[in-house]
């Protein structure tokens, strides 16, 4: 069971598109998995023959659960097909204490503040937890270790749209206050002048078919995915308490589902795309999230998040970096201002930028290069 978000510590089968002797090739689509993000396509990240299903459609299992075991060629020993996932650093197995044991001495538990507080959050009882820390003391880790064994064991029952929002709204709140608890977050903002743009883009969806025209939010991507070359320390990841650098450029794109919420599914190598190929990856993606057929990969995969409230009248846009990702940009709304050109004051569309990024990986500086990059970008837009 691969993890797809980073809060996730379950998730449901419900059917699989392979069945035992079934040969699959690297990507295609094997199972459709229940997340609280919704229904999710998983993809198989190796070539062989599927030699057993290890779970059954209905089953709610923990994440890192094989799912199933593939022959990868003729004669060699089976090996787990477990799809790809964010890698997250593997806590020690808790033990769950028997009643007896764990009040056999009142009031001397010891368990973290922190830990603590999250037992409490999370509805977990910290005496029934045996610590992993030094002393048996009770770990941030092992409370979440304990509600994710929680979870698994509890029976699976028949979800409701309303039931999916909850646990939405629940995955999502969970992420940001981690985000906002251990990630030390700087924010920079700058106003861009949208002048040359919008003018190249006008001029270029006149020689466009009506289907193949470029939303202006198609630039600001392919802008942040350029200036990401320039300031690589941006795009990565953090994990096991260390900086891990990306190897391609995915921008995930935070899309709203019509149900409530919203998912941020990865545009992979948006820095290689024409803009005429972004356009059309963008507009799949959000068609697909929102109808509940996202892959596996592209929730996995994100390296850097854009939002965008633009269309909601929002003119500054102060986001939350989604972990394990050091960075998320934010775009605002376009609205006319007062600019100077040449020495005179002329009316301009403008746009205001956003940067969140965590301070343990980058710095100001570095962030003042990487908004100064997307602006310059976007003054010469037919090299976009």
């Amino acid at each position: 069971m691969p993890i797809l978000t980073a809060d996730m510590s379950a998730g449901t089968i419900v059917e699989w598109r392979k069945k035992p002797g079934d040969a699959v090739k690297r990507g295609e689509i094997v199972a459709l998995v229940e997340t609280d993000k919704g229904l999710i396509d998983v993809e198989i990240f190796a070539s062989g023959v599927i030699e057993t299903i290890l779970v059954e459609p209905g089953a709610t299992v923990p994440t890192g659960t094989v799912l199933a075991v593939i022959r990868e060629e003729p004669g060699a020993a089976p090996t787990p097909a477990a799809p790809a996932a964010i890698p997250v650093p593997v806590a020690p197995p808790v033990v769950l204490a028997p009643p007896s044991e764990a009040k056999a001495a009142p009031g001397r538990l010891k368990i973290s503040p922190l830990a603590r507080k999250l037992a409490a959050e999370l509805g977990i009882d910290p005496a029934t937890v045996r610590g992993t820390g030094p002393g048996g003391a009770i770990r941030r880790e092992d409370i979440e270790q304990a509600a994710a064994g929680a979870a698994a064991a509890a029976p699976a029952a028949p979800r409701t749209a309303l039931d999916r929002q909850a646990r939405l709204r629940q995955t999502i709140g969970a992420a940001m206050a981690r985000s906002k608890r251990e990630i030390p977050h700087y924010y920079l903002a700058t106003t861009i002048d949208l002048h040359p743009a919008m003018t190249w883009l006008t001029g270029e969806n006149l020689e466009r078919p009506v289907g193949d025209r470029l939303l202006y939010g198609v630039l600001l991507i392919k802008a942040v995915a350029l200036a990401l070359r320039e300031v690589p320390e941006l795009n990565a990841v953090w994990r096991g308490g260390e900086v891990v650098p990306g190897q391609a450029i995915h921008v995930g794109v935070a899309v709203s589902l019509r149900s409530g919420g919203l998912v941020a599914p990865a545009l992979h190598d948006a820095d290689r795309q024409g803009l005429g190929d972004l356009m059309r990856s963008f507009r799949d993606l959000v068609r697909r999230a929102r109808a509940g057929g996202l892959r596996s990969s592209e929730l996995s995969d994100p390296t850097i998040t854009v939002t965008s409230l633009g269309e909601q009248g929002v003119e500054t846009v102060f986001p939350i970096i989604y972990p394990p990702q050091v960075a998320i940009v934010g775009f605002g709304k376009v609205v006319e201002r007062p600019w100077s050109v040449g020495g005179q004051i002329v009316s301009r569309p403008v746009i205001t930028a956003t940067l969140a990024a965590d301070h343990r990986v980058s710095d100001g500086h570095r962030g003042g290069r990487f908004l100064a990059a997307v602006d310059r970008l976007l003054q010469e837009p037919g090299r976009l």
